[in-house]
């Protein structure tokens, strides 16, 4: 049989028991698993599972369910309440300067958490109501909070970097040095447009009026909400980047730093550490499905030879290497419409990274914009994770369309973002040349 036919009916499979309901991880195993042994009989059996055994003895694989637990902590620490007043205190006055605020804590707890959801329904809890009451625009501020929380797959610590790193065998401290640029470009692009559409039109983002505004003592003291999140920040980072611990033995410390958080603010006890590790084994069991499956893929799809006949393709689309570069984005953007980052990475991956090295791109630098674009998938319709979160802990009279509405702009911004690292390789690629040489 033709290797169009079976990519044909292995896609078609995927597709059926997807539109059927089955979870991806096991649709996308199963099947792999089915015809990696009509093409190659009880050999494909043993190459999985000595794949499998590979990926298990990475210790990068332990740091999984440590930045998980890290990320859960600090959701239930409370730290979000102090920030969120200091930044209250800080950029009030400012037209805009609520939102600008809420999206540099969502930069804070993206390089403490890993993870997506936490700054979105931290912030959708927290800064939205006070937004709201301020008079802000309502698409304005809900699409600061969707946009600045999916920055938390980017900015080191990130789960899926790791998963990246353990999928595409490269570096994931790399990966973590080449995630700080690209998200403070983010953040400044954000606030820029936040700025500047408050400025000309200042009834979007109204500033506190000034006998609510808070003096200097007051912002001083406010300080003090900071000084948490940020050491534990820089120690995890720190101790990464410095080279005196593993990403493993960071996210190890990382946890510890957490658990330090959530005492000095009242909150830890045996019920919250039970619950986040509950919720850690949970999304750690999930990962390991997950894992198998993209293996499955990854040996089902080279027995196929269904790597050539993409690669053929991909000489066909106009443009050389470039004309590739956006074709694979433009994939990447339409499937963020409809599927979850992870089964993006286990569809496409065994696919793009092959032509990403035929191309000489670093696969660094096309990681990051791999990111940046599952970054894009949480934040629009009409599946992103982000939408569903932010209507969840939304007031109830903000609406699926209000938020469905806020997305475009941000949308912008970031595709700006990405057109910038693209121009700009540097804005990856210089920090991790800089720490890893």
């Amino acid at each position: 049989m033709s290797v169009e036919i079976l990519t044909m009916l292995f896609f078609g499979a995927l597709l059926l028991f997807v539109m059927l309901g089955t979870p991806l991880a096991f649709a996308l195993g199963g099947i792999s698993v089915i015809f990696l042994y009509a093409e190659m009989g009880d050999l494909g059996f043993y190459l999985l599972a000595s794949k499998m055994w590979e990926t298990m003895q990475s210790p990068t694989l332990m740091a999984i369910p440590l930045f998980v637990f890290m990320a859960i902590l600090l959701e239930k620490s409370g730290v979000a309440n102090d920030l969120y007043d200091m930044m209250h205190e800080w950029w009030g006055g400012l037209r805009g300067g609520l939102a600008i605020g809420t999206v540099l804590i969502c930069v804070i707890f993206a390089a403490m958490s890993g993870i997506s959801g936490a700054a979105v329904v931290t912030m959708g809890t927290i800064a939205l109501p006070k937004m709201l009451e301020r008079g802000y625009d309502k698409k304005l501020a809900l699409g600061a909070i969707n946009a600045g929380g999916g920055w938390g797959i980017l900015i080191p610590p990130s789960i899926l970097m790791v998963l990246y790193s353990l999928l595409t065998e490269v570096s994931v401290g790399r990966l973590f040095a080449a995630g700080i640029g690209p998200g403070l470009l983010l953040f400044f692009l954000v606030s820029v447009y936040i700025g500047g559409r408050c400025w000309m039109q200042p009834e979007l983002g109204p500033a506190l009026p000034k006998e609510e505004r808070a003096n200097w003592g007051q912002k001083l003291r406010s300080l003090k909400a900071v000084i948490l999140p940020i050491l534990i920040v820089v120690i995890v980072l720190g101790a990464i980047f410095g080279g005196y611990a593993t990403p493993t033995e960071a996210a190890a410390i990382g946890v510890f730093g957490a658990m330090v958080a959530t005492g000095v603010n009242r909150q830890l006890s045996w019920a919250v550490i039970r619950d986040a590790s509950v919720a850690t084994l949970k999304l750690t069991a999930l990962i390991m499905w997950i894992l198998f499956a993209a293996h499955a893929f990854s040996t089902a799809y080279t027995a196929l030879g269904a790597q050539s006949l993409i690669q053929d393709m991909m000489n066909l689309v106009p443009g050389g290497r470039w004309g590739s570069l956006v074709f694979m984005l433009a994939v990447l953007f339409i499937l963020g419409m409809v599927l979850d980052p992870v089964g993006i990475m286990l569809i496409t991956l065994p696919v793009f990274l092959p032509v990403v090295q035929s191309y000489g791109f670093d696969p660094i630098w096309f990681g990051i914009l791999f990111i940046i674009m599952m970054e894009v998938g949480y934040m629009t319709p009409p599946f992103g994770f982000n939408l569903f979160y932010l209507k969840g802990v939304a007031p109830p009279d903000v609406t699926m369309g209000d938020i469905y509405a806020s997305v475009t702009p941000y949308v912008i911004v970031t595709l700006i973002g990405v057109l910038l690292i693209i121009l700009i390789p540097e804005i990856a690629t210089y920090l991790p040349k800089y720490f890893y040489g």
